[in-house]
């Protein structure tokens, strides 16, 4: 059956990130994500955790400075030890936390910079941080994003992330499929989750169009999430949307999950 953890960087944001932890408990997920840990002390997060039963389920790679937009710095070439520098620390707060899998976002390629060069970075680094994330047990993800939120940003596509993770030749590299971005980019959900889940290892969920509530729009998550407990999926499904009010107002879709969980 399907465990839910709440992405801490787009819901309960009426509190502060640490207050988040107990407002995620109390309203049923068992387990936790977000962008990055990276701005509070892992003791800090750690303790949280253990307050309220909850398990870390993913965070990201450092994603360079978001505030100028950036969302992963992987497949540019002239920031390879920024990067690197990013996987020691993701290596030391996965330790603490108990995380067992962070995702890596490739990022926007430069104008300046060679369509070429920037795969050749990415694949360089992905391989990287995959043996290093891998000496500590913890398993790396790579996500696609769609072009309408996110344009110019690298990896746009499954089959484009799966040619790259491969390209690597790392065992140690699984997709994460976020529900949101493959509809608006690719649709044929149901299909594409059976065809590709020996090689995914997290999942992301938000209702299109918007990227709210998953009871909210065109897509009929009821039948992805009853999908995914037939195939046997064991991962965790990450509820990453922008809610259309306080947060809690609009679990309602959630009620029916967390009730198969408790009983």
């Amino acid at each position: 059956m399907a465990r839910f953890s709440a992405n801490l960087s787009m819901l309960f944001t009426e509190r502060s990130f640490l207050e988040r932890f107990g407002a995620a408990a109390r309203a049923g997920f068992r387990g936790v994500e977000y962008l990055g840990p990276y701005g509070f002390p892992a003791a800090e997060i750690a303790s949280r955790l253990r307050d309220f039963g909850l398990a870390q389920v993913l965070f990201n790679l450092p994603m360079g400075d978001t505030t100028k937009g950036e969302r992963g710095i992987a497949c540019l070439p002239d920031r390879v030890e920024e990067f690197r520098a990013g996987v020691a620390q993701a290596v030391e707060y996965a330790r603490a936390l108990g995380c067992p899998t962070v995702n890596c976002l490739a990022g926007n390629p430069t104008p300046q910079t060679k369509m070429a060069e920037a795969r050749r970075t990415l694949v360089e680094n992905l391989r990287y941080a995959a043996d290093h994330l891998g000496e500590a047990g913890v398993r790396m993800v790579m996500e696609p994003l769609n072009r309408f939120d996110f344009p110019g940003y690298f990896v746009t596509h499954s089959g484009r992330a799966l040619d790259i993770i491969d390209e690597t030749g790392s065992t140690n590299i699984k997709l994460q499929y976020d529900i949101y971005h493959m509809q608006r980019m690719e649709g044929d959900l149901a299909a594409t989750i059976e065809r590709l889940l020996p090689r995914i290892g997290h999942i992301q969920i938000a209702g299109n169009p918007g990227r709210h509530e998953p009871s909210v729009g065109e897509i009929n998550f009821r039948f992805l999430i009853e999908r995914l407990d037939a195939l046997g999926y064991e991962g965790w499904v990450g509820a990453e949307y922008n809610p259309r009010g306080r947060t809690e107002d609009g679990l309602g879709w959630f009620s029916t999950y967390r009730a198969k969980s408790e009983g």
